[in-house]
């Protein structure tokens, strides 16, 4: 896709930077002139702070009022209803900005990557642009649940949409006026998911994300309900993986979908299944049942490994091959963990289960085993841009 640089009209905003709040009486005036005094000193094009007030029952649209009058490049936007993502498609689509972005009230972001964030749209190298703590180069502050939360939700974002964007939900975004124009009608979520479909619904158009690493720092008195928050985004990922296996969601045409590449690896599965022991029949008379067993067992590991990479997962030539060998074998130790665990705790905990629970402990043992197998596969092993 070609992409031409925004033609810079110095007489009108070339960034509409959004701060959606929600009851913010307590910090909305400190962080709002911070955020004005830091583009007025180092932000080379002109500029507007939109301030998007969702619903807010304090002081929080009086303040905001007040500062849209007293700075030039400050404005209010009021909703009646709640949700970020209700206020940042209201202050979007009004926009006349060729960059829209939006920040955090508690700037948790290090604002010296505003520049970063949307110099590679107006240049034309990039569509959208998110800020990220989970990259080099990025240095973060927070304690170990958010932490563990934060990179829980993008593993399973890999591994359930197979995306390639590192982290969906830091509240450092930015995007080119008219592919927002083109993005945003097509998001159904109103509220913290936003961000995570608006960039799902981007990389399977085809569009190209930049990811700038931030210093990030987290605000102790954030008042975001994590388990509420947590169910939602469960509930969406549910959501647009089921529009993906429909083929619902717009797609430049070179990505798999899930179900699509559930049952190339199925196939595998049971091929490789059917070879291990045909494999295992012919090696056994010379080597003996144990020996038979393990070379049977390696040999097709790396053949499912090589079958998964070409024929599942689409990945070919030469590039990574040995990588994806290693990491195959990783994960297919730990599956066989599993399935070996899960026997051995049932004869510890109770000795005289009968051949129908043993049967029963293996087949879900083995499912869940083959579920993690792919969920692996996809997030980590054949990960596109995966090192």
């Amino acid at each position: 896709m070609t992409r031409r640089p925004i033609d810079v009209d110095p007489r009108a905003p070339v960034l509409d930077l959004v701060v959606p709040v929600f009851n913010e009486e307590a910090g909305l005036e400190r962080s709002v002139r911070r955020l004005h005094a830091h583009l007025r000193a180092g932000f080379p094009y002109p500029f507007r702070i939109t301030v998007a007030d969702n619903a807010s029952t304090d002081a929080t649209p009086r303040i905001a009022a007040r500062l849209a009058r007293e700075l030039p490049e400050a404005e209010w936007l009021r909703l009646e209803e709640k949700g970020r993502g209700r206020a940042l498609r209201a202050a979007w689509s009004r926009s006349s900005a060729p960059v829209v972005a939006y920040v955090d009230v508690d700037l948790s972001t290090e604002l010296a990557a505003l520049l970063p964030l949307v110099a590679p749209l107006i240049s034309g190298h990039s569509d959208l642009a998110i800020g990220t703590r989970l990259v080099p180069g990025s240095r973060v502050v927070r304690g170990p649940k958010r932490e563990f939360i934060s990179r829980g939700y993008n593993t399973l974002l890999r591994s359930t949409l197979a995306v390639g964007f590192s982290d969906a939900q830091c509240g450092f975004k930015a995007v080119r006026r008219d592919v927002a124009e083109r993005l945003v009608p097509l998001v159904r979520d109103e509220e913290w998911f936003f961000d995570t479909e608006l960039l799902v619904i981007a990389e399977r158009a085809g569009l190209r994300i930049h990811e700038v690493p931030v210093d990030w720092v987290d605000d102790p008195d954030s008042r975001v309900d994590l388990l509420a928050t947590a169910l939602a985004d469960l509930r969406g990922i549910v959501r647009i993986g089921t529009a993906l296996a429909r083929g619902r969601l717009p797609s430049d045409g070179t990505r798999q979908g899930l179900l699509p590449q559930l049952l190339r690896f199925a196939l595998v599965g049971a091929v490789s299944t059917v070879a291990h022991l045909l494999l295992y029949a012919a090696l056994r008379p010379a080597t003996g049942a144990q020996a038979a067993k393990a070379l049977a067992l390696l040999v097709c590991a790396v053949a499912n490994t090589a079958a998964n990479r070409r024929f599942a997962f689409g990945v070919r030539g030469r590039d990574g091959a040995l990588r994806h060998q290693a990491r195959g074998l990783l994960v297919f130790v730990l599956g066989l963990t599993l399935t070996s665990g899960a026997l051995a705790t049932l004869h510890l905990t109770a000795p005289d289960a009968s051949p129908r629970t043993e049967l029963a402990v293996l087949v879900a043992a083995n499912l869940t085993a083959t579920l993690l197998r792919f969920l692996l596969f996809r997030a980590w092993v054949f990960r596109k841009g995966a090192r």
